[in-house]
Protein backbone atom coordinates (compact mmCIF):
# COMPACT_ATOMS: atom_id res chain seq x y z
CA UNK A 1 0.00 0.00 0.00
CA UNK A 2 1.37 3.43 -0.93
CA UNK A 3 2.03 6.06 1.77
CA UNK A 4 -0.84 8.19 0.46
CA UNK A 5 -3.27 5.28 0.66
CA UNK A 6 -2.07 4.64 4.23
CA UNK A 7 -2.85 8.28 5.06
CA UNK A 8 -6.36 8.03 3.64
CA UNK A 9 -7.03 4.73 5.42
CA UNK A 10 -5.88 5.98 8.83
CA UNK A 11 -7.89 9.19 8.50
CA UNK A 12 -11.01 7.23 7.59
CA UNK A 13 -10.51 4.90 10.53
CA UNK A 14 -9.91 7.83 12.88
CA UNK A 15 -13.15 9.45 11.82
CA UNK A 16 -15.13 6.21 11.97
CA UNK A 17 -13.98 5.06 15.40
CA UNK A 18 -11.35 7.39 16.73
CA UNK A 19 -10.43 5.90 20.16
CA UNK A 20 -9.61 2.47 18.75
CA UNK A 21 -6.86 3.86 16.54
CA UNK A 22 -5.26 6.39 18.86
CA UNK A 23 -1.56 6.26 19.60
CA UNK A 24 -1.45 5.75 23.35
CA UNK A 25 1.09 6.79 25.94
CA UNK A 26 1.41 3.57 27.91
CA UNK A 27 4.81 4.41 29.38
CA UNK A 28 5.32 6.25 32.66
CA UNK A 29 5.24 10.04 32.52
CA UNK A 30 8.17 11.68 34.25
CA UNK A 31 6.49 14.84 35.50
CA UNK A 32 3.12 16.42 36.17
CA UNK A 33 4.48 19.70 34.74
CA UNK A 34 6.02 18.53 31.46
CA UNK A 35 3.72 15.73 30.34
CA UNK A 36 6.05 13.43 28.42
CA UNK A 37 7.64 10.02 28.61
CA UNK A 38 11.36 9.39 29.08
CA UNK A 39 11.88 9.41 25.30
CA UNK A 40 9.99 12.71 25.01
CA UNK A 41 6.63 11.50 23.67
CA UNK A 42 4.05 14.12 24.54
CA UNK A 43 0.95 13.23 26.54
CA UNK A 44 -1.75 14.89 24.44
CA UNK A 45 -0.40 15.08 20.90
CA UNK A 46 1.29 11.66 21.03
CA UNK A 47 4.47 12.84 19.27
CA UNK A 48 8.14 12.35 20.08
CA UNK A 49 11.31 14.11 18.87
CA UNK A 50 12.06 13.29 15.24
CA UNK A 51 8.39 12.89 14.27
CA UNK A 52 7.68 16.55 13.47
CA UNK A 53 9.20 18.89 10.88
CA UNK A 54 10.32 22.46 11.72
CA UNK A 55 7.56 23.85 9.46
CA UNK A 56 4.16 23.01 10.93
CA UNK A 57 0.82 23.75 9.32
CA UNK A 58 -2.11 23.73 11.75
CA UNK A 59 -5.83 23.35 11.16
CA UNK A 60 -8.82 22.31 13.21
CA UNK A 61 -10.41 19.62 11.07
CA UNK A 62 -8.70 16.22 10.55
CA UNK A 63 -10.37 16.04 7.13
CA UNK A 64 -8.55 19.23 6.10
CA UNK A 65 -5.27 17.80 7.36
CA UNK A 66 -5.89 14.79 5.14
CA UNK A 67 -6.31 17.09 2.12
CA UNK A 68 -3.03 18.83 2.96
CA UNK A 69 -1.15 15.55 3.29
CA UNK A 70 -2.38 14.44 -0.13
CA UNK A 71 -0.43 17.35 -1.63
CA UNK A 72 2.86 16.32 -0.02
CA UNK A 73 5.55 14.91 -2.29
CA UNK A 74 6.06 12.15 0.25
CA UNK A 75 4.48 11.44 3.62
CA UNK A 76 4.83 9.19 6.62
CA UNK A 77 1.86 7.42 8.16
CA UNK A 78 -0.38 9.66 10.31
CA UNK A 79 0.04 9.71 14.07
CA UNK A 80 -3.31 10.11 15.83
CA UNK A 81 -3.78 10.67 19.56
CA UNK A 82 -6.97 12.06 21.06
CA UNK A 83 -8.21 14.74 18.62
CA UNK A 84 -4.68 15.50 17.38
CA UNK A 85 -3.77 14.01 13.99
CA UNK A 86 -0.32 14.71 12.51
CA UNK A 87 1.31 13.82 9.20
CA UNK A 88 4.95 14.64 8.45
CA UNK A 89 6.43 14.63 4.97
CA UNK A 90 7.93 16.91 2.35
CA UNK A 91 6.48 19.59 0.08
CA UNK A 92 8.68 20.67 -2.83
CA UNK A 93 11.63 19.26 -0.98
CA UNK A 94 10.90 21.11 2.28
CA UNK A 95 10.21 19.01 5.42
CA UNK A 96 6.75 19.93 6.71
CA UNK A 97 4.09 18.61 9.09
CA UNK A 98 0.35 19.14 9.15
CA UNK A 99 -1.47 18.85 12.48
CA UNK A 100 -5.21 18.85 13.06
CA UNK A 101 -5.69 20.30 16.54
CA UNK A 102 -9.44 20.37 16.92
CA UNK A 103 -11.18 23.64 17.70
CA UNK A 104 -10.46 26.41 20.17
CA UNK A 105 -7.66 28.33 21.87
CA UNK A 106 -7.17 25.68 24.56
CA UNK A 107 -6.50 22.94 22.01
CA UNK A 108 -4.06 25.30 20.27
CA UNK A 109 -2.28 25.99 23.55
CA UNK A 110 -1.70 22.29 24.16
CA UNK A 111 -0.47 21.77 20.61
CA UNK A 112 2.02 24.67 20.67
CA UNK A 113 3.39 23.86 24.12
CA UNK A 114 3.88 20.17 23.39
CA UNK A 115 5.19 20.68 19.85
CA UNK A 116 7.82 23.02 21.27
CA UNK A 117 9.11 20.08 23.33
CA UNK A 118 9.73 17.85 20.31
CA UNK A 119 10.95 20.18 17.54
CA UNK A 120 13.59 22.91 17.73
CA UNK A 121 12.58 26.45 16.71
CA UNK A 122 9.32 25.59 14.93
CA UNK A 123 7.47 27.79 12.45
CA UNK A 124 3.67 27.62 12.73
CA UNK A 125 1.25 28.48 9.91
CA UNK A 126 -2.44 28.16 10.72
CA UNK A 127 -4.76 27.46 7.75
CA UNK A 128 -8.27 28.00 9.04
CA UNK A 129 -11.79 29.11 8.27
CA UNK A 130 -13.48 32.21 9.61
CA UNK A 131 -16.37 34.64 9.39
CA UNK A 132 -16.08 38.11 7.87
CA UNK A 133 -17.00 41.26 9.79
CA UNK A 134 -16.34 43.91 7.15
CA UNK A 135 -18.67 44.47 4.20
CA UNK A 136 -15.82 44.47 1.66
CA UNK A 137 -14.86 40.89 2.59
CA UNK A 138 -16.93 38.14 0.96
CA UNK A 139 -17.35 34.40 1.14
CA UNK A 140 -14.51 32.73 -0.74
CA UNK A 141 -11.95 35.43 0.08
CA UNK A 142 -8.78 34.76 2.06
CA UNK A 143 -7.56 36.86 4.99
CA UNK A 144 -3.90 36.95 5.97
CA UNK A 145 -3.72 38.03 9.61
CA UNK A 146 -1.27 40.70 10.72
CA UNK A 147 -2.32 40.14 14.31
CA UNK A 148 -5.24 39.06 16.48
CA UNK A 149 -7.56 40.63 19.05
CA UNK A 150 -7.28 38.48 22.16
CA UNK A 151 -10.93 37.88 23.06
CA UNK A 152 -10.12 34.36 24.25
CA UNK A 153 -8.69 34.03 27.77
CA UNK A 154 -6.37 31.03 27.37
CA UNK A 155 -3.47 33.35 26.58
CA UNK A 156 -4.09 35.50 29.68
CA UNK A 157 -2.77 32.66 31.81
CA UNK A 158 0.63 33.33 30.24
CA UNK A 159 0.73 37.06 29.57
CA UNK A 160 -0.79 40.39 30.60
CA UNK A 161 -4.13 41.32 29.03
CA UNK A 162 -2.39 44.10 27.08
CA UNK A 163 0.16 41.76 25.48
CA UNK A 164 -0.13 42.03 21.67
CA UNK A 165 -0.89 38.93 19.64
CA UNK A 166 1.10 39.68 16.50
CA UNK A 167 2.11 37.48 13.60
CA UNK A 168 5.74 37.11 12.59
CA UNK A 169 6.64 39.62 9.89
CA UNK A 170 8.40 36.87 7.93
CA UNK A 171 5.33 34.63 8.04
CA UNK A 172 3.07 37.51 6.96
CA UNK A 173 5.32 38.36 4.02
CA UNK A 174 5.54 34.71 2.98
CA UNK A 175 1.76 34.30 3.15
CA UNK A 176 1.20 37.47 1.11
CA UNK A 177 3.61 36.25 -1.55
CA UNK A 178 1.97 32.84 -1.58
CA UNK A 179 -1.64 34.01 -1.59
CA UNK A 180 -1.10 36.02 -4.78
CA UNK A 181 -0.18 32.78 -6.52
CA UNK A 182 -3.53 31.17 -5.63
CA UNK A 183 -5.42 33.71 -7.70
CA UNK A 184 -7.93 34.13 -4.87
CA UNK A 185 -9.18 37.50 -3.68
CA UNK A 186 -7.39 38.27 -0.42
CA UNK A 187 -7.07 40.82 2.36
CA UNK A 188 -4.48 41.68 5.00
CA UNK A 189 -5.94 42.61 8.34
CA UNK A 190 -6.58 42.04 12.01
CA UNK A 191 -8.43 38.94 13.18
CA UNK A 192 -10.47 38.52 16.35
CA UNK A 193 -10.02 35.22 18.21
CA UNK A 194 -13.06 34.17 20.23
CA UNK A 195 -13.31 31.61 23.07
CA UNK A 196 -16.32 29.90 21.45
CA UNK A 197 -18.49 29.66 18.35
CA UNK A 198 -22.06 30.55 19.31
CA UNK A 199 -22.49 33.01 22.17
CA UNK A 200 -18.91 34.21 21.92
CA UNK A 201 -19.59 35.25 18.32
CA UNK A 202 -23.06 36.71 18.92
CA UNK A 203 -24.97 33.86 17.31
CA UNK A 204 -28.60 33.55 18.41
CA UNK A 205 -30.11 30.06 18.65
CA UNK A 206 -33.57 28.92 19.85
CA UNK A 207 -32.55 28.19 23.45
CA UNK A 208 -29.45 30.34 23.85
CA UNK A 209 -29.28 34.12 23.47
CA UNK A 210 -25.89 35.85 23.38
CA UNK A 211 -25.00 38.40 26.03
CA UNK A 212 -23.35 40.64 23.42
CA UNK A 213 -25.76 41.13 20.52
CA UNK A 214 -23.44 42.27 17.72
CA UNK A 215 -19.77 41.59 18.30
CA UNK A 216 -19.07 41.23 14.54
CA UNK A 217 -20.55 44.69 13.94
CA UNK A 218 -18.59 46.24 16.80
CA UNK A 219 -15.38 44.64 15.56
CA UNK A 220 -16.03 45.90 12.04
CA UNK A 221 -16.04 49.49 13.38
CA UNK A 222 -12.57 48.74 14.78
CA UNK A 223 -11.39 47.59 11.33
CA UNK A 224 -11.15 43.95 12.44
CA UNK A 225 -11.52 41.81 9.35
CA UNK A 226 -12.64 38.40 10.56
CA UNK A 227 -13.35 36.10 13.50
CA UNK A 228 -12.06 32.64 14.40
CA UNK A 229 -11.01 30.82 17.59
CA UNK A 230 -7.32 29.94 17.54
CA UNK A 231 -5.10 32.69 16.15
CA UNK A 232 -4.42 34.85 19.19
CA UNK A 233 -3.49 31.85 21.32
CA UNK A 234 -1.04 30.76 18.61
CA UNK A 235 0.44 34.24 18.08
CA UNK A 236 0.82 34.95 21.79
CA UNK A 237 2.59 31.70 22.63
CA UNK A 238 4.81 31.90 19.56
CA UNK A 239 5.82 35.46 20.43
CA UNK A 240 6.63 34.43 24.01
CA UNK A 241 8.94 31.68 22.80
CA UNK A 242 10.45 33.59 19.89
CA UNK A 243 8.91 31.30 17.25
CA UNK A 244 7.52 32.38 13.89
CA UNK A 245 3.76 32.13 13.43
CA UNK A 246 1.34 33.21 10.75
CA UNK A 247 -2.25 32.58 9.76
CA UNK A 248 -4.42 32.60 6.66
CA UNK A 249 -8.15 31.93 6.87
CA UNK A 250 -10.79 31.30 4.26
CA UNK A 251 -14.01 33.25 4.65
CA UNK A 252 -17.03 30.95 4.86
CA UNK A 253 -19.57 33.23 6.55
CA UNK A 254 -20.52 36.85 5.87
CA UNK A 255 -21.70 37.92 9.31
CA UNK A 256 -22.89 41.33 8.11
CA UNK A 257 -25.25 39.63 5.63
CA UNK A 258 -25.98 36.47 7.68
CA UNK A 259 -24.93 34.39 4.68
CA UNK A 260 -22.98 31.13 4.72
CA UNK A 261 -20.86 29.92 1.82
CA UNK A 262 -22.10 27.32 -0.68
CA UNK A 263 -20.72 23.76 -0.58
CA UNK A 264 -18.87 24.39 -3.84
CA UNK A 265 -17.47 27.64 -2.52
CA UNK A 266 -16.38 25.96 0.70
CA UNK A 267 -14.40 23.32 -1.17
CA UNK A 268 -12.66 25.97 -3.28
CA UNK A 269 -11.76 28.37 -0.48
CA UNK A 270 -10.51 25.52 1.67
CA UNK A 271 -8.15 24.39 -1.10
CA UNK A 272 -7.06 27.99 -1.77
CA UNK A 273 -6.20 28.30 1.92
CA UNK A 274 -4.28 25.01 1.91
CA UNK A 275 -2.28 26.01 -1.16
CA UNK A 276 -1.52 29.38 0.40
CA UNK A 277 -0.18 27.74 3.55
CA UNK A 278 1.95 25.25 1.68
CA UNK A 279 3.23 27.98 -0.62
CA UNK A 280 4.20 30.07 2.39
CA UNK A 281 6.32 27.20 3.70
CA UNK A 282 8.12 27.10 0.36
CA UNK A 283 8.70 30.88 0.46
CA UNK A 284 9.91 30.82 4.07
CA UNK A 285 12.41 28.09 3.26
CA UNK A 286 13.82 30.29 0.49
CA UNK A 287 13.88 33.31 2.80
CA UNK A 288 15.81 31.29 5.39
CA UNK A 289 18.34 30.29 2.77
CA UNK A 290 18.75 33.89 1.58
CA UNK A 291 19.30 35.36 5.03
CA UNK A 292 22.03 32.88 5.93
CA UNK A 293 23.40 33.69 9.39
CA UNK A 294 21.39 36.91 9.72
CA UNK A 295 18.73 36.76 12.46
CA UNK A 296 15.92 38.27 10.35
CA UNK A 297 14.97 38.39 6.70
CA UNK A 298 14.82 41.90 5.23
CA UNK A 299 13.85 43.15 1.72
CA UNK A 300 17.47 44.10 1.03
CA UNK A 301 18.29 40.41 0.86
CA UNK A 302 16.39 40.27 -2.44
CA UNK A 303 19.27 42.22 -3.98
CA UNK A 304 21.71 39.52 -2.89
CA UNK A 305 19.59 36.58 -4.08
Amino acid sequence: MSPRMQIVLVFLMCRAYFPKYMKTNSKQLGSAEIMSTAEGRQYHIGLAPGEVAPFILMCGDPARAEKVARLFDEAKAPIAHREYVTVTGKYKGVPVSIMATGMGPDNTEIAVVELSQVVKNPTFIRIGTSGANKENISNGDLVVSSGAVRLENTSTYFVHEGFPAVASHEAVLALLESVKRTGAKFHLGLTASMPGFYGAQSRTTPFFKPRFKDLPGELATMNVSNNEMEGSSLFTLAAMAGFRAGMVCGIIAERHKNRFISPEGLAKVEMDCIKCGLGAVEVLAKMDKARGSEPYWTPGMLLKA
